[in-house]
């Protein structure tokens, strides 16, 4: 069975990748040409901060650094610093994206051992609170007090930012897991859709049931639970486990309550037979969310800055809670803008920070799905008018507003080093394909995200 669903899945292959190169010729189209191209700006060299002088005064130029996501991003930012360079004639902005995850904060852990960080940069929340203990970012608490009220954060942005009392950058917007589905294989089971009411959402034996309900020779159920990156703390709180101890300096995987949760994912593959393990993803040379566009997966534990994606592509796709193990929930996280504390240019580096902190800004970004809003303000029913599309966020999204919005702070952006989450993800990773023992896992997981808070915090 599982080499047919291979073989199906090729067979779709070339209509994924002419997808692709549709979509790469769209983004192409929006990229500001005052700004470059985002591969023009990801081989570019960076160099330190230089101030130019012309007719109109002095120009200084801010070094801004952040990762490619997707094209789709990338094209957002440089549409909004061309709007940022309009209205600040004097400050111009070199924009170099990289490479996401742990190749990003090694970048950024080196730039700053040897004084050379950009003046902006996005910082992941995973690593913020690292960065701030080395002493390479820039202090705001006084410049933000003056133009933000804290008040208005949501819950868990709010404690992201803050450091004892104090605030090294400003957060971008908030991101959650989800659980997606394909409408049109749902209606071609005769299944009936997840509720997106959180009051009325799937258990996690529920999601089991239907997952193996939609599974065929040519469907799989579902996909996500083992990308367990961005979406495992919430089943694990779900499950009332917990990954940090209560000042975030100790690794607390080892319980029965997480084992319950790795467990269960694994048997999502290997007992019901309803999901793919990544190699298959990989022979067929398509991403998760092409998988469900497609209709080879029929539902997808994704984040929910998927969207963008999943909406640009017209399919049928819905939206619900995360199965629960008890408490219904998710977590909320995204990356910071911060300043570099070795910036010649604090004044214009925060005023960059503050526009892309602002509400125009973001709401935009949250217009197109890729991130939602951060703000307790931009909740209410007369600014949801405002950024809400029906043909981005469909007709369950609205129901979930409040589950976003009281989203439980994500603890890997509360922790020291961010090793950790790349050392959950390597030793699960084994413990999925039976390379190791569970009880050798959560073992492992602790040991070693140990140490490494101990490092960053020497």
């Amino acid at each position: 069975m599982k080499l047919k669903k291979v073989l199906a899945v090729c067979l779709v292959i070339i209509m994924a990748a002419v997808t692709i190169v549709g979509c790469s010729k769209d983004n192409s189209k929006t990229t500001n040409s005052d700004s470059g191209t985002a591969a023009e700006k990801a081989t570019a060299e960076q160099t330190p901060s230089e101030t130019k002088s012309d007719n109109s005064g002095e120009v200084v130029t801010l070094n801004f650094m952040g990762w490619e996501a997707s094209p789709l991003e990338t094209a957002a930012v440089e549409d909004g610093i061309a709007i940022f360079e309009k209205a600040h004639p004097n400050i111009k902005v070199n924009y170099t994206p990289g490479l996401a995850g742990s190749e990003y904060n090694a970048k950024l852990l080196a730039s700053a051992a040897s004084n050379s960080m950009p003046d902006v940069m996005f910082m992941m929340a995973n690593a913020y609170r690292q960065f701030v203990s080395k002493g390479a970012l820039l202090e705001v608490t006084d410049k933000f007090n003056g133009e933000f009220p804290l008040d208005d954060f949501i819950d868990s942005s709010k404690t992201i930012m803050s450091i004892d009392g104090k605030v090294y950058g400003v957060s971008s917007c908030t991101v959650s897991p989800i659980l997606y589905y394909n409408k049109d294989v749902f209606d071609t089971a005769g299944v009936e859709y997840p509720n997106s009411d959180p009051a009325n959402s799937w258990t996690m034996d529920e999601f089991r049931e239907v997952a193996k309900k939609l599974s065929t020779d040519d469907i799989y159920g579902c996909y996500g639970l083992e990308t367990v990156a961005d979406t495992l703390a919430a089943q694990i709180i779900s499950n009332g486990g917990a990954r940090y101890s209560a000042d975030y300096k100790t690794s607390t995987m080892n319980t029965p309550e997480v084992k319950k949760v790795l467990e269960t994912i694994k048997a999502v593959r290997v007992e019901d037979g309803s999901a793919p393990d990544a190699t298959t993803l990989d022979s067929v040379g398509m991403k998760a969310v092409q998988m469900l566009e497609t209709g080879k997966v029929a539902m997808l534990i994704d984040g929910s800055w998927a969207l963008q994606e999943l909406a640009a592509s017209g399919m049928n796709v819905g939206m619900a809670p995360l199965p629960s193990y008890g408490k219904v929930l998710t977590t909320g996280q995204a990356h910071l803008h911060c300043i570099s504390a070795g910036t010649k240019y604090p004044e214009q580096a925060w005023e960059f920070v503050k526009f892309l902190s602002s509400l125009d800004y973001q709401g935009a970004l949250v217009s197109s799905g890729l991130w939602m809003p951060n703000r307790k303000s931009m909740y209410e029913a007369d600014m949801v008018a405002k950024w809400y599309k029906d043909d981005v966020h469909g007709d369950s999204y609205k129901n979930m507003l409040n589950y976003f919005k009281d989203a439980v702070v994500d603890p890997a952006a509360l922790q020291y080093s961010s090793k950790c989450s790349d050392i959950i993800s390597e030793e699960t990773k084994l413990y999925f394909t039976d390379a190791q023992d569970i009880d050798t896992t959560l073992q492992n997981i602790d040991k070693r995200s140990n140490e490494a808070i101990a490092e960053a915090l020497e």
